[in-house]
């Protein structure tokens, strides 16, 4: 069977005139190189690989000018685009080597068809969370509350958000290498709980970090702790920001008797936040995936390394950096509530 394959010039050509094409080009005895690029200019970029075009040029050198597939043994190779386009529409994670048993063809052949229906094989969004019916529905509820929340947006410039991250002291990033043949890799250390980390606390609004601390080495949040670093913010802000709307997760010590008293001492504006959002953190999605980024392969060998590094990276950060991570809000909430309460990717 001839296979029509489309160009990205919207040419359609098949597979024995993509080969008299090549024939001309060896016939005029271009190199390798210089006939792919001659035939992806004409035809369209990516037409034809240089490692398909010395293959057939290796076959013509044998004297072989065959045009049409020569028939094989074997299963037959014809695929109903139809059929394949619907099965992977309903298993999308069935792989060539599977579609090719229920179509009875080599995954090669599968490889081809998916390519000429614009399919590619990669992975799907990672999720913090699978939502239930009911926390969707508490995404958009919430979300819509906040966007009402005022005739206008002003009043994002006196929120405050917070939140937690564990730091490790050695910070390794897994990455592929050059390696030959038996040649064994450099190893990376795995991540694990007796890996050294220390938890990072950190307040910040679209001015800036306001206060942040490290914890003592090895010690988790408690609602205790907790109320006693909202002093230390409180103190930090006094005369300098009267009106304060407070955003953080529900996370058991935020969300505590002790900690809600707190709040309501301070007389804070403590904004709803949905259960599993993340996406709705300005520190998650923006402070922290910052922090992480920068973190790669670093490494601390002591609790005063890692808090000079830290302060240097809070004050690097621009104005603007703090305010289009907390203003980017309302953007936010208005994709929850457009797609129903499903996860900003």
């Amino acid at each position: 069977m001839d296979i029509n394959i489309n160009t990205e010039l919207g040419i359609t050509i098949s597979r024995r005139e993509l080969r008299v094409l090549l024939i001309h080009e060896f016939r005029l005895g271009h190199k390798v190189t210089e006939s792919t690029r001659n035939i992806c200019h004409t035809m369209g970029k990516g037409i034809i690989s240089i490692r398909s075009v010395r293959r057939w040029f290796s076959v013509f050198k044998n004297g072989n000018f065959e045009l049409d597939d020569l028939p094989r043994s074997g299963r037959p190779s014809e695929v109903n685009n139809d059929d394949l386009k619907r099965l992977i529409e309903e298993e999308p994670r069935s792989n060539t080597r599977c579609l090719a048993e229920r179509f009875r063809c080599s995954h090669m052949t599968i490889s081809s068809y998916l390519k000429d229906l614009g399919k590619v094989w990669k992975y799907g969004n990672l999720i913090p969370h699978q939502l239930s019916k009911f926390q969707l529905q508490q995404r958009v509820d919430t979300c819509i509350e906040l966007l009402t929340l005022g005739r206008n947006y002003k009043w994002i410039h006196n929120l405050i958000n917070d939140d937690e991250k564990w730091v490790h002291y050695v910070n390794y990033t897994y990455k592929r290498q050059w390696l030959g043949p038996r040649q064994r890799g450099e190893e990376t250390q795995k991540k694990g709980i007796d890996v050294k980390k220390i938890m990072l606390s950190v307040w910040w609004n679209t001015r800036g970090v306001i206060y942040w601390e490290l914890l003592p080495n090895d010690a988790t949040m408690t609602s205790d702790l907790y109320c006693q670093q909202l002093d230390r913010v409180a103190e930090k802000l006094q005369g300098k920001q009267n009106k304060i709307y407070y955003l953080h997760d529900n996370a058991r010590p935020h969300v505590s008797k002790f900690t809600r008293q707190k709040l309501l001492e301070l007389r804070w504006t403590v904004l709803p936040h949905p259960p599993y959002s993340p996406d709705l953190a300005p520190t998650d999605y923006h402070l922290f995936r910052s922090l992480a980024n920068n973190l790669r392969d670093k490494k601390f060998d002591k609790k005063e390394d890692l808090k000079i590094y830290l302060e240097k990276f809070f004050n690097q950060k621009s104005q603007g950096f703090y305010k289009r991570g907390i203003c980017s809000l309302p953007e936010r909430w208005k994709q929850v509530v457009d797609t129903n309460g499903s996860y900003i990717v």
